[in-house]
């Protein structure tokens, strides 16, 4: 893959991510909303509908964590494709394949090395 097409894939990439991430943040002040409002009510909350609130913001957080991680890979990429190590697997030292590349810009192994990080994370053998 080359250097233009490696670029404009992860700007694409981290455009797609800034915005989820500003879609979070818009529905967390939605949200605080609604929380002023909620308190000045008279009439007590349904447990379950506590339950589902509580759940929709650990949710909601928890996509935050994982849009700004995958924000700072794609950083990471950009600043590999600057120093003209982009496209090469940081565990073995092979080429990234160009599919692999255009499915996920900022992969930092290969097929095969993913799958042993994905392992070991997982705590299998």
């Amino acid at each position: 893959m080359n250097d233009a097409t490696a670029r404009r894939l992860l700007e694409e990439e981290r455009k797609r991510l800034e915005a989820v991430r500003h879609t979070l943040q818009l529905e967390s002040l939605e949200e605080g909303q609604l929380d002023s409002l909620q308190e000045l009510s008279a009439v007590d909350q349904h447990p379950g509908d506590l339950g589902t609130e509580t759940f929709e913001r650990e949710k909601a957080e928890s996509i935050r964590i994982s849009t700004d991680g995958q924000l700072t890979d794609v950083e990471r990429a950009i600043a590999r494709l600057d120093s003209g190590e982009y496209g090469i697997c940081e565990m073995c030292g092979n080429k990234i394949s160009d599919e692999r590349l255009e499915a996920r810009p900022a992969a930092r192994y290969c097929v095969e090395d993913q799958a042993k990080v994905e392992a070991q994370n997982a705590g299998l053998p």
